[in-house]
């Protein structure tokens, strides 16, 4: 672990235990995959001797709802990405959500990212798979199929700053595992140099229409079609049905497509804003 992770919660929690003048309080700094026990002393928050958070510091992260903070060798500062848009990581009740210039990039609502990310391997995913997992943003769909067992996961990720974010994500470490290949480039053009049929299962979890629209195309599709074995399956996050022009809507096109190349048994999935098919 690079550090201690803290957001509004966990500080919160602190605040409390030293408003209650407790010795100690129960907190998760891993981002809710464990709890330890850490020190209250002089009003403080002591995580180890260099770092030690005292009630103003806590308050300001209290105020600070949507972001993650690294605190390590006496310092603290925020889990984002400025250089070139705004990348960060939110927390929630679960794993934490990248979110790019306001815009959150996973199902939240009434979940955790985690679990909806493996919901959606579930669609296509089976034990012993070879997968293919387009842009994968934190891994957790990549990790989430090694986890149901593929034999291996090959994972595409363009976006620098993202891939920055998750080296320093905890529920993202799984994607150093053995049968996990993670390449850094973009799906459009990384794809073309893969061997036709040479996938049991693809996992499609695009950035929205407007930001890559060439990730939509029939173009990719039958590219995705070409590489998928025969009786492969197919899953695509499409994010929230939206129009694009009267009367047609976003993921029909969407499903128009996949026909064209040749999928069939294609049915939206709802509750995970996309949709399934097979080759």
């Amino acid at each position: 672990m690079l550090g201690y992770y803290l957001h509004a919660l966990n500080a919160q929690q602190a605040l409390n235990a030293i408003e209650q003048d407790l010795s100690w309080v129960t907190i998760s700094t891993d981002l809710h995959l464990s709890e330890h026990e850490y020190s209250i002393r002089d009003q403080s928050l002591v995580l180890d001797e260099e770092n030690i958070l005292c009630v103003a510091d806590l308050k300001k992260l209290v105020k600070r709802k949507h972001r993650i903070y690294i605190c390590t060798d006496g310092d603290w500062f925020p889990l984002e990405d400025r250089s070139t848009g705004y990348y960060k990581l939110v927390p929630t009740t679960g794993a934490p959500l990248l979110e790019i210039s306001g815009v959150k990039m996973h199902i939240s609502k009434g979940t955790d990212p985690y679990k909806s990310a493996s919901e959606m391997a579930q669609q296509a995913v089976s034990k012993g798979d070879n997968v293919l997992d387009c842009c994968s943003g934190l891994g957790y769909a990549a990790i989430a199929a090694h986890r149901i067992g593929a034999s291996k996961v090959t994972t595409i990720e363009l976006s620098p700053q993202v891939m920055g974010l998750r080296a320093q994500n905890p529920w993202s470490r799984d994607l150093a595992n053995n049968g996990i290949e993670q390449l850094h480039g973009s799906s459009y053009e990384l794809i073309r140099s893969m061997e036709s049929t040479s996938f049991d299962s693809v996992i499609h979890d695009p950035p929205r229409f407007s930001l890559a629209g060439e990730l939509y195309s029939e173009e990719f599709y039958q590219q995705i079609y070409r590489v998928l074995r025969s009786g492969g399956q197919f899953f695509h996050y499409t994010g929230n049905p939206h129009l694009i022009k009267k009367g047609s809507s976003f993921v029909d096109g969407v499903i128009r497509r996949l026909k064209a190349v040749g999928f069939k048994r294609i049915e939206k999935v709802d509750h995970l804003m996309g949709v399934s098919a097979q080759k």
